[in-house]
């Protein structure tokens, strides 16, 4: 009797507990990085520059040099590096849905490698990137650059801000180039005039430049010009 009570009681016992709930096979997806946020917030207002000159010899247009500007006004106003488009006689963007157009410089900022230009024909669904002040950006910070090195891409690299208020001279001493941001995502020729974001996809600067050591690729220091002075060459109010 007295076992027929405590299997009883077992029994209730294991009856009155939660039942646990079933474990799933399918584990959870893990977030996406800090880069592809920054990418995907910014990616569709990135475009490709072609640079095209007059070759006089076979009185045909041809290929001078390829950059990377970004959308920073709803009419057509791309921010883009001078030194990827100085002297052309056509210059053309590629948006990120494929649609390839004219381009006009519209304003040039020798003194801080800016050029400005005024698209022609626009994609229906235009993408405009959002800017962001330097004010409190410090050394450390997260940073993601968006352009087209050796003319592929997009393409996407990560680091964090090296440091502020530098000086960069090209190798050929054209120009000083004052209060840059140094960082260290990946940047090579190519690059030049794209946008260096924080992680939320905000612009924070136009990258204009890379420490040669004369090995012809990226070293590790890139530079680029502070948003509030790339857009003031853009005609855009102070933040």
């Amino acid at each position: 009797m007295l076992v027929a009570i405590a299997a009883l009681a077992i029994f209730t016992f294991i009856r009155t507990q939660p039942v646990p709930p079933a474990v799933s096979q399918e584990e959870k997806a893990p977030p996406p990085s800090t880069a592809a946020q920054a990418y995907a917030a910014v990616q569709r207002s990135v475009v490709r520059v072609r640079a095209i000159g007059d070759d006089l010899e076979s009185h045909e247009y041809v290929q001078k040099a390829l950059g990377t500007g970004v959308v920073i006004v709803a009419d057509g106003t791309v921010l883009t590096s001078l030194h990827a488009v100085a002297g052309a006689s056509r210059v053309r963007v590629l948006f990120a849905e494929g649609l390839e157009s004219e381009a006009q410089i519209v304003a040039a900022q020798p003194e801080n490698d800016l050029a400005v230009l005024r698209v022609a024909t626009l994609p229906d669904d235009l993408a405009v990137a959002t800017l962001a002040s330097t004010k409190n950006l410090s050394p450390g910070d997260t940073v993601v650059a968006i352009g087209f090195p050796f003319g592929i891409g997009p393409s996407v690299s990560a680091g964090v801000v090296s440091g502020l208020r530098r000086e960069y001279r090209s190798p050929q001493g054209e120009r000083l180039l004052s209060n840059l941001i140094q960082f260290d995502a990946a940047v090579n020729p190519g690059s030049s005039g794209g946008p260096l974001v924080n992680a939320a996809g905000e612009v924070l600067g136009i990258v204009t430049a890379i420490l040669d050591p004369g090995s012809g690729g990226f070293a590790g220091i890139g530079f680029a010009v502070p948003v509030e002075t790339a857009s003031a060459a853009a005609g855009l109010p102070p933040f």
